[in-house]
């Protein structure tokens, strides 16, 4: 048996097999890693099967299938996963995946949105390269009290120089 192409590590029989088959994936996740699977072994029907309607009107099936077949899918990293439970309606996962198309080596950040319709998830949009919120930096006045929780004003504790 092979091993899937999602890079769970499972089994492509018991991982997105039966998804790819018309299985209704239990998570916004499996779905995710169902069509990354769908691309890497040309069965395209699934992604279409497993959009939304608006991302239906988007989905160009004969650029899907010269990219399929143009490409060599080198792997794909779930970043984080928010929402998208057995028990949620909606859910996001944020991913890369590696690929090789004409000889060079790409890397893709996506950003995808996922919603569950009479039980079944369905793909809705993706944002390419998404930016992380922005870190937020708290300025401490001398006088302010000490973050550590020592009670003392910083100047006195961790702000003395």
């Amino acid at each position: 048996m092979a091993v899937c192409a999602c890079g769970s590590g499972r089994e492509f029989d018991e991982c997105c097999a039966p998804f790819l088959a018309g299985a209704p994936a239990p998570t916004a996740e499996a779905l995710m890693r169902s069509r990354y699977t769908a691309y890497a072994v040309g069965q395209l029907d699934h992604l279409e099967r497993t959009d939304a309607p608006e991302a239906r009107d988007e989905f160009n099936r004969a650029d899907a299938e010269r990219t399929a077949a143009e490409t060599t899918w080198l792997g794909l990293k779930v970043v984080r996963v928010i929402d998208g439970g057995v028990d949620d309606q909606t859910g996001q996962v944020e991913f890369i995946f590696r690929y090789q198309q004409h000889g060079k080596i790409h890397a893709q950040h996506e950003l995808s949105q996922f919603r569950r319709e009479d039980g079944i998830w369905l793909y809705e949009s993706s944002e390419m390269n998404p930016k992380s919120p922005p870190v937020r930096v708290a300025k401490i006045n001398r006088n302010d009290p000490c973050t550590c929780g020592s009670g003392k004003k910083y100047k006195k504790c961790c702000g003395a120089a």
